[in-house]
C-alpha cells in the first residue's frame, strides 16, 4: 500500500513539473500576438529535388498562418504552428515528465503530451524543453495523416518570444504529402534518383522578424 502511494505521489510530482514547464513555455509564446518573418527554405526529400526557396511567413493569434513563397516551397504545419496550437489547448492533452536528455550541451526536460481524445488527428506528441530559458529545443508529433514529424530549433535574437532563427524538420516520407505543382515546375524541380531513405529533411533559416507590429487579415486570404 505504501509503495503504491509513493508511486502515485511520484507520478503526481512529475505531472505537476511537466505542467509547470509547459506553462512557462506558453507564457513566452503568448507574448507573440502576430509576426512576419522572411524564410530561406531548403528541402532534401528522397524522391524529389528542389531548389532553395525564399518565402514570407505570416502568423496571427490564435492560429492564422500563411506562407507566400517565390516558387514551390515545402513546409508541414505539424512542424511549425500546429505544436503551438496544441500546447495552448490545455484540455487536449495530459503532460507527463519522462526524463532528461542532453541536446547540444543543454540538459533538457523530456515531456510527453498524451492526447485526451483517442480518435483525434494527433496520436502522440513530445517536446524537449530547456528549463533555464523555457524554450523548446526539439519536438516530435505523430499524427494520423502525416506520420511522425521531428523538429529541432535554434534560437537567436527573438528567443525572448520563443521564436527560432533556424528550424530543422524531419518528415516521414511514406506519409508526407507533396504540394501540388511540384512535379510540373520543371524550372525549379527535378526527379531524384531512386532512394530508399524513409525520411526527408527541411531546413528553414528565419530572419527579419516583425513581431507584434500588426498583421492585417488580408495577408491570410488565398
Amino acid at each position: 500500500m505504501i509503495r503504491i502511494l509513493l508511486l502515485f505521489l511520484s507520478f503526481s510530482v512529475f505531472a505537476q513539473d511537466a505542467n509547470k514547464s509547459v506553462a512557462q513555455v506558453l507564457a513566452k509564446m503568448n507574448k507573440v500576438r502576430d509576426y512576419r518573418v522572411e524564410a530561406q527554405i531548403k528541402s532534401d526529400i528522397p524522391f524529389i529535388k528542389m531548389m532553395p526557396t525564399k518565402a514570407t511567413i505570416f502568423f496571427k493569434q490564435p492560429e492564422k498562418f500563411r506562407m507566400l513563397a517565390k516558387g514551390i516551397a515545402i513546409l508541414p504545419k505539424k512542424g511549425f504552428t500546429d505544436l503551438t496550437v496544441l500546447l495552448k489547448n490545455r484540455a487536449a492533452y495530459n503532460a507527463l515528465f519522462t526524463g532528461f536528455e542532453v541536446i547540444d550541451g543543454v540538459k533538457t526536460e523530456s515531456i510527453t503530451l498524451l492526447p485526451t481524445d483517442d480518435s483525434g488527428e494527433i496520436v502522440l506528441a513530445k517536446i524537449w524543453v530547456d528549463p533555464t530559458l523555457d524554450l523548446i529545443l526539439k519536438s516530435q508529433i505523430t499524427s494520423r495523416s502525416n506520420g511522425t514529424v521531428l523538429s529541432t530549433y535554434l534560437y537567436g535574437a527573438e528567443k525572448a518570444f520563443g521564436l527560432p532563427s533556424e528550424l530543422n524538420i524531419t518528415v516521414d516520407v511514406k506519409k508526407f504529402k507533396i504540394p501540388k505543382g511540384v512535379v510540373v515546375d520543371i524550372n525549379r524541380t527535378a526527379v531524384a534518383p531512386v532512394n530508399t531513405r524513409k525520411t526527408g529533411q527541411i531546413h528553414l533559416s528565419l530572419t527579419n522578424y516583425l513581431i507584434n507590429q500588426g498583421v492585417e487579415d488580408k495577408n491570410f486570404k488565398e
